[in-house]
């Protein structure tokens, strides 16, 4: 049967209800932390982008109020940021049509998460219904090391895909196939997967779809990448402003993982891909 449509207001009343826009949980001042990171190049807050434009804290604070709704002034230094639902849908029709025409071409993608915890359920079903639609939903590079700084230092992950879906697993996580898997910022799992398929002549995606490192760091590399980012995490953002990441959807990436089944049908109806 086909997934009922949910029509734009309600989803608009929804996004508010579930604080995945409006009000949301990320803190102004944890967000004006990462925008002077960025501004002063940390990688930690690059995530696989390296801007063209000299971007300060202020530049940011513009960019991230025209992208997602957060407060322009930067004078507000505390509080709860705000993403406006409106920019939210704007961006998840955009989504939704980079999606569909993948989808008529019958075209090779590669979907990878680092918040997996909360977003393998969203990607997860858009990666089934494009593998429906003829999409070569791509696993390469499965079970690779890739060295990863965390807080507690270097440390090896590696590789793997649930629902066709790619994330990194910590040292002595569950194994293959559990859908536990770490949360990371890195663009490394990205260039592992790619590189490996590079070297290998295999098929290379004409989509990435994720979050974090995985749409920075192949939107840098030249892939059309699409995502979503939270108000903490201006890369994807800037990316989108410089041209090298195609869509990005502001949104609290860190909610409750059931609460973006509705956005899942939102987009899947729009792309014309319910199953």
């Amino acid at each position: 049967m086909p997934t009922p449509t949910i029509p734009r207001s309600d989803l608009r009343a929804y996004l508010l209800a579930v604080r995945l826009a409006g009000a949301v949980a990320t803190s102004r001042e944890v967000s004006l932390r990462s925008y002077r990171g960025f501004a002063a190049r940390d990688p930690r807050l690059l995530i696989g982008i390296d801007p063209e434009w000299a971007w300060t804290e202020r530049d940011l604070i513009g960019l991230m109020a025209q992208r997602c709704g957060v407060s322009a002034d930067p004078r507000c230094v505390s509080g709860q940021d705000v993403i406006d639902p409106e920019l939210t849908l704007a961006a998840l029709e955009a989504f939704s049509d980079r999606l569909a025409a993948v989808a008529q071409r019958g075209a090779p993608v590669l979907f990878g998460t680092g918040h997996p915890h909360r977003l393998l359920g969203f990607y997860g079903a858009l990666a089934d219904a494009m593998s429906a639609a003829g999409c070569a939903v791509l696993t390469p590079a499965k079970g690779r090391s890739v060295d990863i700084t965390t807080r507690f230092g270097v440390r090896t992950h590696r590789l793997d895909y649930v629902r066709g879906v790619a994330m990194v697993r910590a040292p002595g996580a569950p194994g293959p196939g559990c859908a536990t898997g770490a949360h990371t910022h890195s663009p490394l799992p990205v260039r592992t997967v790619l590189g490996a398929v590079a070297e290998a002549g295999g098929t290379l995606p004409e989509l990435v779809v994720g979050d974090h490192g995985w749409v920075c760091g192949a939107g840098q590399l030249g892939f059309e990448a699409i995502g979503l980012a939270d108000t903490d995490d201006p890369a994807p953002f800037v990316g989108e402003a410089e041209g090298r990441v195609a869509v990005v959807v502001p949104v609290d990436d860190a909610v409750r993982s059931d609460y973006y089944r509705p956005l899942t049908r939102y987009v899947l109806n729009r792309a014309c891909l319910s199953q």
